[in-house]
Protein backbone atom coordinates (compact mmCIF):
# COMPACT_ATOMS: atom_id res chain seq x y z
CA UNK A 1 0.00 0.00 0.00
CA UNK A 2 2.91 2.77 0.97
CA UNK A 3 6.20 3.05 1.90
CA UNK A 4 4.50 4.25 5.26
CA UNK A 5 3.54 0.63 6.20
CA UNK A 6 4.99 -2.73 6.54
CA UNK A 7 3.18 -6.02 6.82
CA UNK A 8 3.13 -8.98 8.83
CA UNK A 9 5.26 -10.64 6.18
CA UNK A 10 7.68 -8.33 5.27
CA UNK A 11 8.23 -7.57 9.01
CA UNK A 12 9.01 -11.62 9.44
CA UNK A 13 11.35 -11.67 6.56
CA UNK A 14 13.53 -8.31 7.89
CA UNK A 15 13.63 -9.93 11.40
CA UNK A 16 17.71 -9.84 12.22
CA UNK A 17 18.70 -7.42 10.09
CA UNK A 18 21.09 -5.91 12.50
CA UNK A 19 19.40 -1.96 12.32
CA UNK A 20 15.88 -3.09 12.99
CA UNK A 21 14.19 -1.96 15.77
CA UNK A 22 10.79 -3.23 16.45
CA UNK A 23 8.90 -1.14 18.95
CA UNK A 24 5.83 -2.76 20.77
CA UNK A 25 4.04 0.06 22.14
CA UNK A 26 1.06 -1.41 24.03
CA UNK A 27 -0.10 -0.05 26.87
CA UNK A 28 -2.61 -0.81 29.72
CA UNK A 29 -4.90 1.56 27.33
CA UNK A 30 -4.25 -0.05 24.08
CA UNK A 31 -3.33 -3.69 24.02
CA UNK A 32 -2.70 -4.55 27.66
CA UNK A 33 0.70 -3.07 27.72
CA UNK A 34 3.68 -4.79 29.36
CA UNK A 35 1.92 -8.08 30.50
CA UNK A 36 0.83 -8.77 27.09
CA UNK A 37 4.44 -7.94 25.60
CA UNK A 38 5.50 -10.71 28.13
CA UNK A 39 3.12 -13.10 27.15
CA UNK A 40 3.98 -12.85 22.87
CA UNK A 41 5.78 -10.79 21.01
CA UNK A 42 7.15 -9.99 17.95
CA UNK A 43 10.59 -12.00 18.20
CA UNK A 44 12.99 -9.04 18.77
CA UNK A 45 10.99 -6.42 19.60
CA UNK A 46 11.42 -3.87 22.77
CA UNK A 47 8.61 -2.39 24.48
CA UNK A 48 8.06 0.88 25.06
CA UNK A 49 4.56 2.09 26.35
CA UNK A 50 2.85 4.62 24.45
CA UNK A 51 1.03 6.16 27.68
CA UNK A 52 3.53 6.21 30.38
CA UNK A 53 7.15 5.62 28.24
CA UNK A 54 7.05 9.41 27.88
CA UNK A 55 6.11 9.89 24.56
CA UNK A 56 3.65 12.70 25.18
CA UNK A 57 4.32 14.94 27.86
CA UNK A 58 1.94 18.14 29.65
CA UNK A 59 3.16 21.73 29.17
CA UNK A 60 2.54 25.00 31.13
CA UNK A 61 0.32 25.85 28.36
CA UNK A 62 -2.00 23.24 29.04
CA UNK A 63 -1.31 21.04 25.97
CA UNK A 64 -1.93 17.56 27.90
CA UNK A 65 0.05 15.61 25.15
CA UNK A 66 2.87 17.47 23.70
CA UNK A 67 5.97 16.54 22.21
CA UNK A 68 8.98 16.44 24.45
CA UNK A 69 11.61 18.97 24.28
CA UNK A 70 14.77 18.27 21.89
CA UNK A 71 16.71 17.05 24.71
CA UNK A 72 14.01 14.38 26.59
CA UNK A 73 13.26 13.42 22.85
CA UNK A 74 16.73 12.52 22.11
CA UNK A 75 17.09 10.42 24.92
CA UNK A 76 13.85 8.46 24.30
CA UNK A 77 14.62 7.81 21.23
CA UNK A 78 18.30 7.00 22.44
CA UNK A 79 17.54 4.98 25.47
CA UNK A 80 15.69 2.98 23.10
CA UNK A 81 18.81 1.67 20.85
CA UNK A 82 17.65 4.03 17.79
CA UNK A 83 20.48 5.59 15.90
CA UNK A 84 20.20 7.52 12.82
CA UNK A 85 20.96 4.40 10.74
CA UNK A 86 17.78 2.63 12.46
CA UNK A 87 14.65 1.03 10.65
CA UNK A 88 11.99 1.38 13.35
CA UNK A 89 8.99 -0.42 12.95
CA UNK A 90 5.87 0.47 15.38
CA UNK A 91 3.80 -2.40 16.47
CA UNK A 92 0.18 -1.57 18.20
CA UNK A 93 -2.17 -3.92 19.36
CA UNK A 94 -4.06 -3.59 15.87
CA UNK A 95 -7.45 -4.03 17.64
CA UNK A 96 -8.66 -0.27 17.34
CA UNK A 97 -9.01 3.14 15.92
CA UNK A 98 -7.43 3.79 18.94
CA UNK A 99 -4.18 1.96 19.25
CA UNK A 100 -3.89 2.72 15.20
CA UNK A 101 -4.15 6.38 16.19
CA UNK A 102 -1.59 5.54 19.27
CA UNK A 103 0.99 4.29 16.72
CA UNK A 104 0.22 6.98 13.87
CA UNK A 105 1.28 9.44 16.86
CA UNK A 106 4.62 7.35 17.39
CA UNK A 107 5.07 7.26 13.61
CA UNK A 108 4.97 11.16 13.77
CA UNK A 109 6.89 11.57 17.09
CA UNK A 110 10.08 9.93 14.65
CA UNK A 111 9.31 12.10 11.47
CA UNK A 112 9.41 15.04 13.56
CA UNK A 113 12.49 14.39 15.33
CA UNK A 114 14.31 13.75 11.77
CA UNK A 115 13.88 10.10 11.75
CA UNK A 116 12.68 9.30 8.64
CA UNK A 117 13.54 5.32 8.32
CA UNK A 118 9.92 4.47 10.15
CA UNK A 119 7.26 1.88 9.31
CA UNK A 120 3.88 0.95 11.03
CA UNK A 121 3.22 -2.62 10.77
CA UNK A 122 -0.60 -2.74 9.26
CA UNK A 123 -2.96 -4.40 11.56
CA UNK A 124 -0.66 -4.35 14.50
CA UNK A 125 -0.06 -7.50 16.76
CA UNK A 126 -2.91 -9.23 15.49
CA UNK A 127 -2.26 -8.98 11.77
CA UNK A 128 1.22 -11.10 13.08
CA UNK A 129 -0.98 -13.80 14.64
CA UNK A 130 -3.45 -13.78 11.96
CA UNK A 131 -0.55 -14.51 9.66
CA UNK A 132 0.84 -17.34 11.94
CA UNK A 133 4.04 -15.48 12.29
CA UNK A 134 6.10 -16.91 15.54
CA UNK A 135 5.93 -15.17 18.85
CA UNK A 136 8.80 -14.76 21.79
CA UNK A 137 8.69 -14.57 25.27
CA UNK A 138 12.05 -13.12 25.99
CA UNK A 139 12.40 -10.12 27.20
CA UNK A 140 14.73 -7.60 24.99
CA UNK A 141 16.91 -5.16 26.15
CA UNK A 142 17.44 -1.90 23.62
CA UNK A 143 21.06 -1.93 22.09
CA UNK A 144 22.76 0.89 23.68
CA UNK A 145 23.05 4.03 21.96
CA UNK A 146 23.40 7.89 22.54
CA UNK A 147 21.05 10.50 22.58
CA UNK A 148 19.54 10.29 18.87
CA UNK A 149 20.22 13.47 17.26
CA UNK A 150 17.25 15.39 16.98
CA UNK A 151 16.59 18.02 13.74
CA UNK A 152 13.07 18.93 14.75
CA UNK A 153 10.90 19.29 11.27
CA UNK A 154 8.71 22.70 11.74
CA UNK A 155 7.08 21.18 8.35
CA UNK A 156 5.52 18.24 10.27
CA UNK A 157 4.23 20.39 13.55
CA UNK A 158 2.02 23.25 13.93
CA UNK A 159 2.49 25.50 16.91
CA UNK A 160 -0.44 27.42 18.81
CA UNK A 161 0.62 31.50 16.66
CA UNK A 162 0.26 28.89 13.96
CA UNK A 163 -3.21 27.76 14.60
CA UNK A 164 -4.21 31.40 15.70
CA UNK A 165 -3.15 32.74 12.41
CA UNK A 166 -5.66 29.85 10.43
CA UNK A 167 -8.12 31.26 12.70
CA UNK A 168 -7.67 34.49 11.72
CA UNK A 169 -6.73 34.58 8.29
CA UNK A 170 -7.25 31.09 6.81
CA UNK A 171 -3.75 30.15 6.49
CA UNK A 172 -4.43 26.49 6.73
CA UNK A 173 -6.95 24.17 7.14
CA UNK A 174 -7.79 22.68 10.16
CA UNK A 175 -9.06 19.21 10.57
CA UNK A 176 -10.83 18.34 13.87
CA UNK A 177 -10.61 14.57 13.96
CA UNK A 178 -12.77 13.74 16.96
CA UNK A 179 -16.43 12.10 16.47
CA UNK A 180 -19.22 14.52 15.57
CA UNK A 181 -20.34 14.83 19.59
CA UNK A 182 -17.41 16.18 20.46
CA UNK A 183 -17.10 18.91 17.16
CA UNK A 184 -20.25 20.09 18.37
CA UNK A 185 -19.73 20.37 21.62
CA UNK A 186 -22.27 17.57 22.61
CA UNK A 187 -19.49 16.16 24.78
CA UNK A 188 -15.73 17.08 25.85
CA UNK A 189 -12.64 15.45 26.59
CA UNK A 190 -11.53 15.86 30.45
CA UNK A 191 -8.52 17.49 28.62
CA UNK A 192 -9.82 19.99 27.43
CA UNK A 193 -11.35 23.20 29.21
CA UNK A 194 -14.64 23.68 27.11
CA UNK A 195 -16.36 21.56 24.88
CA UNK A 196 -16.66 22.59 21.38
CA UNK A 197 -14.24 22.87 18.49
CA UNK A 198 -11.59 25.55 16.99
CA UNK A 199 -13.75 27.77 14.90
CA UNK A 200 -12.93 27.56 11.05
CA UNK A 201 -12.79 23.85 11.45
CA UNK A 202 -13.57 20.65 9.27
CA UNK A 203 -14.56 17.14 11.02
CA UNK A 204 -13.14 14.12 9.61
CA UNK A 205 -13.60 11.04 12.56
CA UNK A 206 -10.11 9.61 12.61
CA UNK A 207 -12.22 6.30 13.51
CA UNK A 208 -12.91 6.13 9.91
CA UNK A 209 -9.55 5.03 8.82
CA UNK A 210 -9.56 1.89 10.51
CA UNK A 211 -11.19 -1.33 9.04
CA UNK A 212 -12.85 -3.12 12.34
CA UNK A 213 -13.53 -5.78 9.61
CA UNK A 214 -9.45 -6.08 9.03
CA UNK A 215 -8.19 -4.49 11.63
CA UNK A 216 -6.06 -2.52 9.31
CA UNK A 217 -6.46 0.74 7.71
CA UNK A 218 -8.67 0.92 4.84
CA UNK A 219 -7.22 0.87 1.65
CA UNK A 220 -6.08 4.10 -0.28
CA UNK A 221 -8.61 4.77 -2.23
CA UNK A 222 -11.64 4.38 0.18
CA UNK A 223 -9.08 6.75 2.38
CA UNK A 224 -9.07 9.17 -0.55
CA UNK A 225 -12.02 10.06 -0.93
CA UNK A 226 -13.40 9.65 2.84
CA UNK A 227 -10.42 12.02 3.72
CA UNK A 228 -10.82 14.58 0.95
CA UNK A 229 -9.19 17.96 2.11
CA UNK A 230 -9.40 21.27 -0.28
CA UNK A 231 -6.08 22.36 -1.42
CA UNK A 232 -3.77 24.26 0.36
CA UNK A 233 -1.79 23.93 4.05
CA UNK A 234 -3.72 21.29 6.63
CA UNK A 235 -3.55 20.96 10.48
CA UNK A 236 -5.19 18.31 12.03
CA UNK A 237 -6.29 18.63 15.38
CA UNK A 238 -8.23 16.57 18.07
CA UNK A 239 -7.86 16.77 21.97
CA UNK A 240 -4.29 15.90 22.16
CA UNK A 241 -2.82 15.36 19.47
CA UNK A 242 -3.30 11.50 19.60
CA UNK A 243 -6.47 10.95 17.22
CA UNK A 244 -5.23 13.64 15.19
CA UNK A 245 -1.73 11.85 14.08
CA UNK A 246 -4.18 8.98 12.45
CA UNK A 247 -5.24 11.79 9.70
CA UNK A 248 -1.80 13.12 9.73
CA UNK A 249 -0.59 9.43 8.56
CA UNK A 250 -3.57 8.90 6.34
CA UNK A 251 -2.87 12.70 4.57
CA UNK A 252 0.74 12.98 4.28
CA UNK A 253 2.29 9.13 4.79
CA UNK A 254 -0.19 7.20 2.89
CA UNK A 255 -1.92 9.34 0.24
CA UNK A 256 1.22 11.63 -0.37
CA UNK A 257 0.00 15.28 0.51
CA UNK A 258 2.26 17.76 1.21
CA UNK A 259 2.23 20.65 3.73
CA UNK A 260 -0.15 18.59 6.64
CA UNK A 261 1.22 19.18 9.56
CA UNK A 262 -0.38 18.06 13.16
CA UNK A 263 -0.96 20.08 16.14
CA UNK A 264 0.01 18.71 19.17
CA UNK A 265 -1.96 20.87 21.43
CA UNK A 266 -5.04 20.62 19.81
CA UNK A 267 -8.31 21.43 22.04
CA UNK A 268 -6.46 21.14 25.72
CA UNK A 269 -4.00 23.62 24.67
CA UNK A 270 -6.64 26.36 22.69
CA UNK A 271 -8.93 25.59 25.50
CA UNK A 272 -6.25 26.94 28.52
CA UNK A 273 -6.92 30.30 27.91
CA UNK A 274 -10.27 31.30 27.85
CA UNK A 275 -10.14 34.15 25.76
CA UNK A 276 -9.62 31.92 22.80
CA UNK A 277 -13.03 31.47 20.74
CA UNK A 278 -14.63 27.53 20.39
CA UNK A 279 -17.40 27.02 18.55
CA UNK A 280 -20.05 24.82 19.04
CA UNK A 281 -23.03 23.17 16.90
CA UNK A 282 -23.02 21.93 13.35
CA UNK A 283 -24.21 25.05 11.41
Amino acid sequence: MSGALISADDLAARLGEPNLVVLDIRSAVDGGGRAAYEAGHVPGAIHTDYVTGGWRVKSASGGAGMLPDEVALGALLGNLGIGPDSLVVVVSAGTSAGDLAAASRVVWTLKVAGHDAVRLLDGGMAAWAKAEHALETTIREPKEAGAYPVRLRPDLRATLPEVERAVEIGSAHLVDTRNARSFAGDEKSPAAARAGRIPGAINQDNAAAYDPATGRLKTPDALRAIFDVPDGEVVTVCNTGQQAATNWFVLSEILGRKGVRLYDGSMSEWTADPSRPVATGLD
